[in-house]
């Protein structure tokens, strides 16, 4: 059973996180917290396996998420972190992946009224994967596809397609089930993107979904 842990200082959003996950036989809340500052002064002793955050809250309502997820990848590194955030911006995205994307999820709050997107983002990073809200990635395709000059724009229809699934934590065989595709298939579209986009092959996926974000990002921002 995961233990999992819950920080967000909007009383609606920790409820109703807690509870749907306790909903989850897999899961048991080990505690709900409104700052940062209570839930560090506990983490030692409870010990959970995830952690579902706001990514913006007191003190500064900036970035405290994010500085959370750090701290306890240097502290507690099997500790999962799930954030949650109001914004789809790329960014966040990058600084929470940073340097290593496993056991790491970026979810948009609008998705929790679907209760399987956040059960399956906490079972994803407890076992060291990642997931990046769909919306997110659909922004930095569409930013791209306006730029004659990008390597998203030498892409395929179909070499899009796959990119969005990769970049959203899928395995092979994740995109192949969502495209409707052979895993060879798949591999194939992969290893093209990857030439197009002058990145070495790389089999992690999460790894695959960092180097995705940053290779995209670092465009977007020139």
């Amino acid at each position: 059973m995961l233990r999992v842990a819950v920080v967000d200082d909007h009383l609606i959003v920790r409820e109703g996180v807690s509870k749907i996950l306790s909903a989850n036989p897999n899961f048991v809340v080990v505690g709900a917290f409104e700052d940062l500052t209570g839930f560090l002064a506990v983490v030692a002793q409870l010990l959970p396996d995830v952690v579902v955050t706001d990514i913006r809250m007191p003190p500064t309502w900036r970035d405290e998420g994010l500085q959370l997820a750090a701290q306890l990848r240097r502290e507690f590194p099997t500790t999962g972190v799930v954030v949650l955030s109001q914004y789809a911006e790329p960014e966040y995205a990058l600084a929470l992946l940073e340097p290593e994307a496993g056991g790491r999820a970026y979810l948009l709050k609008e998705r929790l009224a679907d209760a399987g997107e956040l059960i399956n983002a906490v079972t994803t990073v407890s076992a060291g994967g990642s997931v990046i809200d769909a919306k997110v990635i659909d922004g930095l395709l569409r930013s791209r596809r306006l730029d004659r000059d990008s390597p998203v724009a030498r892409l395929t229809s179909r070499e899009r397609e796959v990119l969005e699934k990769v970049a959203q934590g899928l395995s092979n065989a994740g995109v192949a089930g969502e495209l409707f595709l052979s895993e060879r298939a798949v591999e194939k579209h992969i290893n093209m993107i990857f030439s197009k986009f002058g990145l070495a092959e790389e089999r992690d996926v999460n790894r695959r979904v960092t180097a995705t974000l940053v290779y995209l990002t670092s465009e977007q921002s020139r």
